[in-house]
């Protein structure tokens, strides 16, 4: 299991707060058959690992994991 620090996790969990809107631009995740880059959705929750569990608009909701997954920010409009 990946660690990630307390200052780390928390400075992720402000940049990204519930609701906030994301883009993927890239997955490493082979397992993965419904998001493609482009791919957008609403963030959930940031885990005690440091996952960032989003609710994709495909209706996936897989999350994307810091420094492995490559994603966005996007216009909450």
């Amino acid at each position: 299991m990946k660690i990630i620090d307390k200052k780390a996790l928390e400075n992720l969990r402000k940049q990204y707060p519930p609701g906030t809107r994301v883009e993927l631009v890239k997955m490493k995740d082979p397992y993965n058959t419904k998001l493609t880059p482009g791919s957008k959705g609403t963030v959930v929750n940031v885990d005690d690992i440091g996952t960032i569990h989003i609710s994709w608009d495909c209706g996936s909701s897989l999350g994307v994991v810091l420094g492995e997954d490559d994603y966005t920010t996007i216009d909450n409009k």
